[in-house]
C-alpha cells in the first residue's frame, strides 16, 4: 500500500500515538494492529521509546503498521524533549521520519515567547523542507480564551492558511476551540492541505480532542469535503482517550472512531457512492 492510499481508494486512516496517552507508543502500534488502523504517527513526548528512531522501527515491523507522520516535541509538556533548541528539534524530527520511512513531520507555529524562532519560521520550515525531503505538515492552533478575551499565542499566528507553507495539518478540535469553519479552511489552504488530525469538539475553551461524531465541528461533512476535493494526504485519528477507566472503553472509542472515518470517508459525498475505482468524487 503506498503512503496516503488507503483501502477502497480512500485516504489511509492511522492512529495518532497519543490518542492512547498514558499508555505508550507500544501500545498505541498494539492498538492499530489489533483494530485496523492502517498506520501509526508518532507523538515525540516524554514515552522515551517515542524518542527513539529505532525502537518505532522495530515496533513498525513487529506490527506491521508502517509510519505516517512524525509529531514533533513542540508542546508546552515536551518543551525540553530533545533539548530546547527548536530547529533543532525539526532537524531530529526530520531525521526520525526519514528512518522510519514517513513523509510527513507535524508541527506547530511558535508560542509568541518563542520569539527569535517565530521570526523566521516561514521562511525555515520552507528551507527545511528542501534541506531534508521531508514535508513539515504545520498544524492549525487556536485563540487562549480567558474570561472574554481571546490571547493570541502563537506567531506568526494559529491559522496556516494565511502563511505561505507548502504543507498544513488541520486539527478539528483545534478549529473548535477558535470557531474556525474547517470545510472553508481546507479550501482556502487547496492542496497545502496534507495532513488531517480527525478528532471533534465544541464551542469550549478546552481542546477536548472528541471521538469524531460527538462534537459540533461538522467532522462528516468535512470529510466528504475532502472526497470531493480528492485529498491524497494521511487521515490520522487524534482523540483523547484519558477518561476510559477500563481497557474496553478505550478500545470501544478507537473502534467508534475508526468507524466514523472508514464510513465518511469511503461515501462520495457527491453521489452518495462508495468511492471506488471509476466512482466519481
Amino acid at each position: 500500500m503506498s503512503a496516503g492510499a488507503g483501502s477502497g481508494n480512500r485516504p489511509r486512516i492511522g492512529l495518532s500515538s497519543s490518542s492512547v496517552y498514558p499508555e505508550s507508543t507500544a501500545h498505541a502500534f498494539s492498538w492499530a494492529a489489533a483494530i485496523g488502523y492502517e498506520a501509526v504517527e508518532v507523538m515525540v513526548g516524554i514515552d522515551a521509546l517515542s524518542q527513539q528512531a529505532d525502537a518505532v522501527r522495530q515496533l513498525s515491523e513487529h506490527h506491521q503498521v508502517p509510519v505516517s507522520a512524525i509529531h514533533a516535541p513542540c508542546l508546552l509538556f515536551t518543551q525540553r524533549v530533545w533539548g530546547v533548541e527548536p530547529w533543532g528539534k525539526l532537524e531530529r524530527s526530520a531525521e526520525m521520519a526519514r528512518a522510519v520511512g514517513a513523509g510527513v513531520v507535524v508541527v506547530h507555529p511558535p508560542f509568541r515567547w518563542q520569539r527569535e524562532y517565530a521570526r523566521d519560521f516561514v521562511n525555515g520550515i520552507a528551507a527545511l523542507e528542501e534541506s531534508s525531503g521531508i514535508a513539515f505538515a504545520v498544524e492549525n492552533m487556536y485563540p487562549w480564551r480567558a474570561s472574554r478575551r481571546h490571547l493570541e499565542m502563537y506567531l506568526p499566528g494559529w491559522d496556516p492558511s494565511e502563511e505561505p507553507y507548502a504543507n498544513t495539518t488541520i486539527d478539528l478540535s483545534h478549529a473548535a476551540i477558535a470557531r474556525a469553519d474547517v470545510v472553508a479552511m481546507a479550501e482556502r489552504l487547496g492542496p497545502r492541505l496534507r495532513h488531517v488530525h480527525l478528532t471533534d469538539g465544541t464551542d469550549s475553551a478546552k481542546d477536548e480532542h472528541l471521538v469524531p461524531g460527538r462534537g459540533d465541528t461538522g467532522a462528516a461533512e468535512f470529510l466528504h469535503h475532502l472526497v470531493r476535493s480528492g485529498f491524497a494526504g494521511e487521515v490520522v485519528l487524534e482523540i483523547n482517550t484519558r477518561r476510559c477507566t477500563t481497557r474496553e472503553e478505550r478500545e470501544a472509542d478507537l473502534r467508534e472512531s475508526l468507524e466514523f472515518a472508514v464510513e465518511h470517508l469511503s461515501v462520495g459525498a457527491a453521489d452518495g457512492q462508495p468511492v471506488g475505482p471509476g466512482a466519481e468524487g
